[in-house]
């Protein structure tokens, strides 16, 4: 098989490298990736939300199978053309994407699923939602910009002041551009987050171990939201009763609802969960794998890949074995720029990657990375994702950080608690 992975990311690095250890596959591209994929697989320069020349890519060179990284190329509808062409697309449909694609569409469906999640009000304007923040007591809340903003359209605010600048800054500012032509609001919850990923073909479900997600910058979950600063898996605050009640109460009825809206889904379905004193409840739906959970739960992955993304695809999930999973914990750790989430630097030569290639049980996903000339170089906000495997939680940190410290670059930074969670 030739197999096409859109997206230029550390998800997109991970999901080449699985696909490439198949013995089914004979090529594996990827459009436009980076310095770790060039290694790896194949890089096509073009862009991964260049529908039209992705399309004729896959065309001329008889692509059997295309497996869609980012949300902004769901969003687009690369996975419907694609389709349309005869090329067979693992990832949703542009309407099914609308599930990650708008937060207040997502809200929507929940509460029409009676799928547990916060409280929310929709907005279309600062205004409107202005006056309604301006009438209620101090209380936190989160506030949401309705399109994709990278991860980052969404503001944690403590106070009513912090919330009304919040609103102030994605729909009056317009910070986050289109995003923020509608906004959500809502309450503020409090516990413990954990993603947990499900592949379905819109019939069946095949549940992923948990993973947990770092999403604030620094150390302790303090400083700004960012695309997610590291991930473990699997998370030992989701049991496996846990996992069942996920499956039945969020999973299963937003498929069901899915369909009934005509929108169905097949792909990644990911939810972001909040575990409270009062249950269960989503955050929010992503599309896609996340990136960086995917890099440490493909890293625990036994199976081929291969057979459950076209299973996925031809709509017979439950026609294929059961996912084989190594029962060692994996950590990644994200090794950032300076200045990330906020503006950074670019083409900074990075030094001791072979270094830390030799770590055992260890492997570095590239994200914001080139090749210039023959150095390798950042271009992005997250750079690396530095992935270990060990016996414990603990172990697979340490193969993380042994190879963390292997690596350098002018500004190079990370947090130094990825995974601690676990043993809290």
């Amino acid at each position: 098989m030739k197999v096409l992975v859109v997206g230029g990311g550390g998800r997109e690095h991970a999901l080449a490298w699985k696909i490439k250890q198949s013995p089914r596959v004979k090529r594996v591209f990827v459009a436009p990736g980076n310095a770790g994929t060039a290694m790896d697989a194949e890089n096509v320069a073009i862009s991964d939300t260049d529908v039209p020349a992705l399309v004729k890519f896959a065309k001329d060179n008889q692509i059997d199978l295309a497996v869609i990284g980012p949300e902004s190329s769901l969003a687009v509808g690369i996975v419907d053309a694609l389709g349309d062409a005869g090329i067979k697309a693992f990832g949703p449909s542009k309407q099914a994407a609308e599930l990650e694609a708008s937060k207040v569409f997502c809200k929507n469906l929940l509460r029409h699923a009676d799928v547990p999640t916060a409280d929310f009000r929709t907005f279309r304007d600062a205004a409107s939602a202005t006056a309604y923040l301006v009438e209620r007591e101090d209380q936190p809340m989160v506030i949401k910009a309705d399109g994709l903003a990278a991860g980052k359209g969404v503001i944690v605010c403590d106070t009513k002041a912090e919330a009304l600048e919040a609103v102030q800054r994605i729909a009056g500012d317009r910070e986050f551009g289109a995003a923020g032509s509608q906004l959500v609001v809502e309450e503020r919850l409090v516990g413990q987050e954990a993603s947990v990923l499900a592949i379905t073909d819109g019939r069946h479900i095949i549940t992923l171990p948990a993973a947990q997600d770092h999403k604030a910058a620094y150390d302790g979950d303090q400083g700004p939201n960012t695309g997610g600063m590291g991930a473990y898996s699997p998370a030992p605050l989701v049991t496996p009763a846990m996992l069942q009640q996920i499956e039945e109460r969020i999973l299963v009825p937003t498929i069901h609802q899915m369909k009934r809206s005509r929108r169905p889904f097949r792909g990644i379905l990911y939810a972001g969960i909040m575990v409270t004193k009062h249950g269960l409840k989503v955050l929010e739906y992503n599309v896609r794998f996340g990136d960086p959970e995917c890099q440490p739960i493909l890293m625990r992955l036994k199976s081929d890949l291969v057979d459950v993304l076209e299973a996925t695809v031809d709509g017979k999930l439950d026609e294929i074995a059961p996912m084989v999973w190594d029962d060692r914990p994996s950590v990644c750790v994200v090794m950032a720029s300076e200045g990330y989430p906020g503006k950074y630097q670019t083409g900074r030569p990075i030094r001791g990657l072979q270094d830390a290639a030799k770590v055992p049980d260890v492997k570095v996903f590239h994200a914001g990375t080139a090749m210039k000339g023959d150095q390798i170089v950042t271009t992005g906000g997250r750079v690396l994702g530095v992935t270990g495997l060990g016996d414990t939680i603990a172990q697979a940190k340490l193969a993380a950080y042994t190879a963390v410290k292997c690596i350098r670059w002018e500004g190079a930074w990370g947090r130094k608690d990825i995974s601690d969670k676990a043993n809290a």
